[in-house]
């Protein structure tokens, strides 16, 4: 059993307010205080990933680059999660990064959202900006084979006083 988190990189503003190209646009300072708190919280309860792999686009490489310095852990970019993410797909990167136990994948929605219904079966699933979820996975991953655990959306990490 594989412990999958999928991580929907934090808040990166409107994208009609961004004149460069979308794989470019970066966090918002709302999206660098999201991932901060989420780092914060999850270096509190003693989390620790062997791998967060993220999507090379900058605002989830940002998210990723976060969350990797709180936990401090090492992040590696994967053009796969860029586009759109299928359940083969993931199960490709979980066998290049050597069948990691805890692997955090980031990246973006409207896959996200998708991938995380298609693996656990689970309907009306939304990553919203900045939410992580857990999903136990069995291999060789297969639609409807995983069980959805949680998921922690980003407003419900309150900022520290």
């Amino acid at each position: 059993m594989t412990e999958l988190y999928v991580l929907r990189h934090a808040h990166a503003g409107d994208p009609s307010g961004w004149t460069g190209d979308d794989d470019d646009r970066p966090l918002s300072d709302k999206g660098e205080r999201q991932a901060e708190r989420l780092g914060r919280f999850l270096e509190r309860i003693g989390f620790v990933p062997d791998a967060i792999i993220s999507s090379p686009k900058t605002r989830a490489a940002q998210t990723a680059e976060i969350l990797a310095a709180q936990l401090g852990v090492e992040y590696s970019l994967d053009p796969r999660l860029a586009g759109e993410v299928e359940v083969a797909t993931v199960d490709d990167i979980l066998r290049d990064a050597r069948d990691p136990a805890r692997l955090v994948i980031v990246g973006h929605d409207p896959d996200f959202s998708d991938l995380v219904g298609q693996l656990s079966g689970a309907t009306g699933i939304t990553m919203r900006k900045g939410s992580m979820a857990r999903i136990d996975v069995v291999r060789p991953l297969a639609a409807g084979r995983a069980a959805f655990r949680w998921l922690l959306p980003p407003d419900l990490l309150k900022p520290d006083h």
